[in-house]
């Protein structure tokens, strides 16, 4: 088997359980255990050390126990002293390799994020943070190898840590309002979908006084029965919806299946996802930091961009993918910029003050923190963003790429894209930007602007409209059919059907 195909940029992520047509199991016993021994091959030429302590947690998935068994089993027989710390969520597995008391030398969730019930993988730490796309490589090499540590000693425990990261939240809170129960007399409902998120409520929220009657689908399902666990999710965000307005809550959080991403409903059923959620925590990490960078995905709004400015912020537009946007907020960071939040669309968003981990529960943390100081001092979460402009129209096509060699030929299309827009009338190349081609187009052209992009692992071109105007992405769509339907390569159908 070749193992380089379980590598998703810095996760591994394979097939565990039958059940999806066209989908072999590719995690099986030997690929697991592989991996652990190539992990802790890995951690050993990482540390130098000869005595190495590893946490395992996994998320609900129906795979995760037996994915746990193996891999712990082959981390032992490799001399390392295993705790499995049962269900956790990703951030928490982080926490443990720096949270006094516990300092592990390595941790390894077991999640595949918000992908169908038969897919799991692999997500790993040190105290430096998540692992990069390299550090997975030389893992899944290791793994690919016959090499072992020769260390003797390992053995198996049990372990708890969530109690733990849970009061590290709760108490954030306690400290930044000054109340022991500072979310007395609110009503927050919980979404966890039936993944890990269910703990937030019995062991973060009832503890500050919260009233949460009305939360749904805390209790760990890995068929996920009920919609999956995703805040870019349409069904998920109709559910957790649902719930504030049938408990006419003052907030709804809503977690994906191993609680790195969150998303969040308003008193009055507004949604707080995408360029709404960045846009909030702008605002209260901008009041905090005055000046900051806030560096975004490629696909952020043009009224999210004036809406920090004129916050006194700087944007900053980077690619797509969250290491992506963490990365480079370091990389600002370092370079004497500024950075307090990375952040995408999507939800994952880390910040400076929270070593730069992507942790849904700390994003809503920083909300709660808000919430309760809001009703002290007389205003409300909606409030904060009265001013951003949202468009009127928002669509996006994901257009396959019908050869195997698909990155150069997407690559061809935006750099031709590039160069005609170039010419054209109405339409100007947006400054700074890191990722495929994005042009804004005046009033007269669709009164907003595309982005086309290379995914980063499919035969995908996916393509982001957005208008100012009713008819606007429509105008913009047709003024772009032309171009692209020279391209018999690219399967641009439900494209040219919405010009029509």
């Amino acid at each position: 088997m070749d193992y380089s195909k379980l590598q998703n940029g810095s996760d591994i992520r394979g097939v565990a359980l039958e059940g999806i047509e066209g989908q072999h199991i590719n995690l099986t016993e030997a690929a697991c255990k592989d991996i652990g021994r190539g992990f802790a091959l890995w951690l050993v030429k990482k540390t130098g050390k000869t005595s190495l302590r590893v946490a395992v947690g996994r998320d609900s998935r129906l795979s995760g126990a037996t994915l746990c068994d193996w891999i712990c089993q082959a981390m032992v027989a490799q001399g390392l002293e295993v705790t499995d710390f049962g269900m956790a969520s990703t951030p928490a597995m982080f926490m443990s390799t720096i949270t006094e008391g516990y300092a592990f030398d390595g941790s390894v969730m077991i999640t595949a994020s918000h992908l169908p019930f038969n897919r799991n993988g692999f997500k790993f730490f040190t105290a430096d943070g998540g692992l990069e796309k390299g550090d997975i490589k030389e893992i899944l090499d290791f793994a690919a190898g016959d090499a072992v540590t020769g260390l003797g000693g390992g053995k198996l425990i049990s372990g708890e840590f969530m109690d733990t990261y849970a009061k590290i939240l709760a108490d954030k809170i306690r400290a930044a309002t000054g109340d022991e129960k500072p979310l007395e007399g609110f009503r927050i409902v919980v979404d966890a979908g039936n993944g890990a998120g269910g703990f937030y409520v019995d062991k973060v929220l009832k503890p500050l006084g919260a009233n949460t009657d009305g939360s749904r689908y805390l209790d760990p399902d890995g068929s996920f029965p009920n919609h999956i666990p995703n805040p870019e999710d349409k069904k998920a965000m109709e559910a957790i919806t649902e719930s504030v307005k049938l408990a006419n809550a003052d907030l709804g959080i809503i977690f994906d299946t191993d609680v790195d991403r969150a998303g969040a409903v308003l008193s009055d059923g507004s949604e707080l996802n995408r360029n709404r959620i960045i846009a909030m925590l702008s605002a209260i990490l901008l009041r905090e930091h005055p000046g900051t960078t806030i560096v975004t995905d490629s696909i952020t709004s043009t009224g999210l961009a004036k809406f920090i400015e004129e916050k006194g912020g700087v944007h900053h537009r980077f690619k797509r993918g969250y290491r992506n946007v963490i990365n480079e907020s370091i990389r600002l960071n370092n370079l004497g910029q500024d950075s307090q939040l990375a952040i995408e669309t999507s939800g994952h968003g880390a910040l400076k003050e929270n070593y730069f981990l992507d942790d849904g529960a700390y994003l809503v943390t920083k909300l709660l923190i808000e919430l309760a100081r809001g009703k002290k001092e007389g205003y409300t979460l909606e409030s904060l963003i009265d001013s951003l402009e949202e468009p009127a129209e928002s669509v996006e096509f994901r257009m396959n790429i019908l050869l195997d060699d698909f990155k150069s030929y997407g690559q061809k299309v935006i750099d031709e894209l590039t160069a005609y827009a170039e010419k054209q009338s109405g339409w100007s190349l947006a400054p700074s930007n890191y990722e495929g081609v994005r042009v804004n187009l005046d009033e007269s052209h669709g009164n907003g602007w595309f982005l086309l992009r290379l995914s980063l692992h499919d035969p995908l071109l996916p393509l982001n409209i957005e208008s100012n105007s009713v008819g606007g992405a429509k105008k913009i769509a047709q003024e772009l059919a032309g171009f692209i339907a020279k391209y018999d390569k690219l399967d641009a159908q439900k494209l040219i059907d919405f010009t029509k």
